[in-house]
């Protein structure tokens, strides 16, 4: 069907776009079908865009001055067959299809515009390449038409996509939706989305729960009735994202037929019209989509054209007509079929349906008045350029040869009347601006597009974006693959599963995380503990094994008392130090030993309360001399007693011995070479103040650190044999014969002081903080507890309860005794 108004012009442009869809199909055999067409009004208003940018062209006494411009208007169908049919109509004539001829009386155009589908347009460029007419394509930026080997004389209006994947990316972001389902055009364009959304999903940890490449056109879906959107109903996935021209969702609609898809948001990057019957589909799946729009300033004066036009004010246009009779339920007059009767008053467009007519400026009509205002432009330059032009039968007509174009549309940029730079030069083209549309479809049939928000890939870093989400029409729902992991959760991705398919597992001891969906947890600070919850470091407070602690006032108590305790023994024995027992076995080395056992108890309280320098250099020092000392006199009794056991027998040496006290001297010996010990650890590497952030959960330890732990081990070393010694010489001389058994008793208490230093190393290593130290004051403790009970014991007892074997006559007795048995 054509529409030719260019009776008076002097040039004309054509434009070949559909006007009318598809809408029942009748099955016939197997592999034919009756095909019923109906017009879609919405389609129309690229018409009236191309009139107003005509008629605003005629009016401006600046642009193409003297020159008149018209337009000839071809339907094209979504079929290979009417395209070229359409196509060879604009170029030989409406009767006769003569290739490089033509039977038209009156002018054929100097440009065509086409689409909005990209199919049509490479069709149509395809045999308008051979006659290098200009065509200026009116649909969506496609890189299929960016070919200049194949479409060199063809130019698009659309601004590039590039951003668009950045943007759908964007909006899935806002809403926290990473779980997504894709059906796009099967083509070269839809592969190439693709692979740019799922980069960028990528990089912001969004999935994808499948990919329908499905057919680009309507037709296609005919060829198989079996389609069926089961993946669609199936999938977890609540965001479905559709990409492809106004064809492909014609098409997409023959995809879900009359499946009723619920809970599904879909985002869209194309305006789709269809006025539908609903026998035939269920529009209510699409209530509540976003649709990607290329965003355009308004054309001041369009909506003034729409409310004037009228079917009386374009007589030559029977589609105008049509929509009267469509809109308004006129009639038509019985002797013209194009006249129009029993209309209501006043009836405009404007007037109409909202979801039957934009009165806003669509995209596609945006394209339009720009393709005009283009070659309006072009045209301009080349009469200013005094291109030759041939000569007609009319003289007011202006013949021009296709290709003298070009070179003018080429490198075209110009300010539009609403002040947006226009280039066709692709390599000039800026990315789109998009305006976010919701489609409202509740009550059912209301078909309306709101603008909610817009996209803007030159906005500041987070602000491209923006959204009134008052005026979205539903609560956004979930689509996500696995639900948030909470604070104190980190995400753990089972082998196989995508990134968006995980578990959610505690974060490990001392670790945090404080947002949710976190990959890694974060380490607290060595000053820091991890809560309960584990979404929080707190910081952790200083301890030590303190007096005011259970666990130190308790060793300081025994440490009191068993000081006290040899306090009064020595005491008592100094007291009784003429007696028999207290005479026997060397008094003075008994002396010395409860004095350091005293030593040996208070240094306990070096190791308790705050570590200072001083503290920390005489914990180990203090502890290893004394119990040195304390082992040598051990010593040093155990070799006593068997010097009195030899001095029976003949000689002088041993006699010289016992009455020099040689054995004494044991004890200065063993415990200068400790010192020598102590003093080369103290000079190398001496103990000093520390922190252990590490034992307690929720406190740092503050203690002394050893320095050397070789020097340290050194001296426990040389104690070890120390004790060793003593024992063996000890065990070795219990039987001797003695008055008051004291070879046995010295055994015992070197046997009690081995056993609790073996049993220190081990539970010393498997313990830690306050527990490591309270450990040692209890070692020390009960080892000289030990050594005080097994050697001093059984003598108080004597003297204290048994005070008649506690003299000469006493010790006679028992001698006699022990010689009569």
């Amino acid at each position: 069907m054509r529409i030719c108004v260019n009776a008076n012009c002097k040039i004309v442009i054509s434009c070949c776009k559909p006007q009318e869809n598809i809408m029942e199909f009748s099955y016939y055999h197997k592999s034919y079908y009756l095909e019923k067409s109906r017009s879609s009004p919405k389609n129309y208003q690229i018409v009236l865009a191309m009139v107003f940018a005509i008629e605003e062209i005629n009016s401006n006494p600046h642009l193409l001055p003297n020159v008149s411009l018209g337009y000839d208007i071809y339907n094209v169908l979504f079929n290979e067959w009417w395209t070229l049919d359409r196509c060879i109509t604009w170029l030989s004539g409406p009767k006769k299809y003569i290739p490089n001829y033509t039977c038209r009386r009156e002018m054929k155009s100097v440009a065509v515009l086409t689409g909005v589908s990209w199919i049509i347009s490479a069709h149509i460029g395809t045999l308008l390449e051979l006659y290098k007419y200009p065509q200026l394509t009116i649909g969506s930026f496609d890189p299929n038409l960016n070919n200049h080997d194949q479409f060199p004389d063809l130019y698009q209006m659309a601004s590039k996509d590039m951003s668009l994947p950045y943007g759908i990316v964007s909006l899935l972001n806002y809403f926290h939706w990473n779980w997504v389902g894709l059906i796009v055009s099967e083509e070269q364009k839809g592969v190439q989305i693709i692979s740019d959304l799922k980069a960028e999903m990528d990089k912001n940890g969004i999935c994808v729960d499948f990919v329908e490449m499905i057919a680009v056109s309507k037709l296609s879906f005919l060829a198989n009735r079996q389609l069926n959107p089961t993946q669609v109903l199936k999938s977890s996935a609540n965001v479905i994202i559709t990409y492809g021209d106004s064809d492909f969702m014609r098409g997409f609609l023959f995809y879900l037929r009359r499946t009723l898809v619920t809970r599904k948001v879909w985002i869209m990057n194309s305006e789709w019209d269809v006025i539908l019957h609903s026998k035939h589909f269920i529009l209510q799946s699409f209530h509540g989509s976003l649709i990607f729009s290329h965003h355009h300033q308004e054309i001041s004066g369009f909506r003034n054209f729409i409310q004037t036009v009228h079917p009386s004010k374009y007589p030559e246009d029977f589609y105008l007509t049509k929509l009267w009779f469509y809109f308004y339920n006129c009639s038509f007059a019985d002797d013209d079929c194009n006249t129009l009767e029993n209309c209501l008053p006043n009836a405009s467009l404007h007037q109409s349906p909202g979801n039957r007519f934009d009165v806003v400026m669509t995209e596609y009509s945006y394209n339009t008045y720009n393709a005009v205002y283009a070659v309006a432009h072009s045209l301009h330059e080349m009469l200013l350029n005094q291109v030759e032009v041939k000569p007609t039968r009319k003289a007011e007509e202006m013949m021009f040869l296709a290709w003298q174009l070009h070179p003018f549309l080429k490198d075209m940029q110009f300010t539009n009347p609403a002040g947006e730079q226009v280039n066709l030069d692709e390599k000039m083209k800026f990315n789109a601006d998009y305006d976010i549309l919701n489609y409202w479809n509740f009550p059912e049939g209301l078909g309306l597009k709101v603008k909610v928000g817009k996209f803007s890939p030159y906005g500041p870093l987070g602000q491209q974006l923006s959204l009134s989400e008052d005026m979205i029409e539903w609560t956004p729902p979930k689509s996500v693959c696995s639900e948030s992991c909470a604070p104190g959760f980190r995400k753990s991705l089972p082998e196989g599963n995508v990134a968006c398919c995980f578990h959610c597992a505690p974060c490990s001891e001392n670790e945090i995380s404080n947002e949710t969906d976190v990959d890694q947890c974060v380490k607290c600070l060595d000053h820091q503990y991890a809560n309960t919850e584990r979404n929080h470091c707190l910081p952790k407070s200083t301890t030590f094994l303190d007096f005011d602690d259970p666990m130190g006032r308790g060793l300081s108590c025994m440490a009191l008392y068993f000081s006290a305790l040899s306090a009064l023994v020595l005491g008592i024995f100094l007291k009784q130090r003429d007696t028999p027992i207290v005479k026997a076995n060397n008094r003075t080395l008994s002396y010395i030993l409860l004095i350091t056992l005293n030593f040996c108890f208070l240094c306990s309280f070096l190791f308790i309360g705050h570590p200072n320098t001083a503290t920390c250099i005489l914990q180990q020092t203090t502890f290893g001399v004394l119990f040195t000392v304390a082992v040598s006199t051990v010593l040093a009794k155990t070799l006593t007693v068997v010097l009195a056991y030899k001095v029976t027998a003949p000689g002088r040496r041993i006699r010289w011995m016992l009455v020099t006290r040689a054995p004494n001297f044991i004890v200065p010996i063993c415990t200068l070479i400790q010192i020598t010990l102590c003093g080369i650890w103290l000079e190398k590497s001496p103990p000093f103040i520390d922190t252990d952030a590490y034992s307690e959960h929720e406190h740092i330890i503050i203690m002394c650190n050893k320095g050397s732990v070789t020097a340290f081990y050194c001296m426990l070393g040389y104690l070890g044999a120390l004790a060793l010694g003593s024992f063996t010489a000890a065990f070795l001389a219990r039987n001797l014969p003695d008055t008051f058994n004291e070879a046995k008793f010295l055994t015992f208490s070197m046997l009690v002081f081995c056993s609790v230093w073996v049993t220190f190393l081990p539970v010393y290593h498997s313990t830690k903080g306050k527990a490591m130290v309270a450990v040692e004051v209890f070692s020390i403790l009960a080892s000289s507890a030990g050594l005080l009970g097994c050697i001093f014991a059984p003598k108080c007892y004597i003297i204290l309860l048994r005070p008649e074997r506690n003299s000469i006559q006493g010790l006679r007795d028992k001698i006699h005794y022990r010689y009569k048995a």
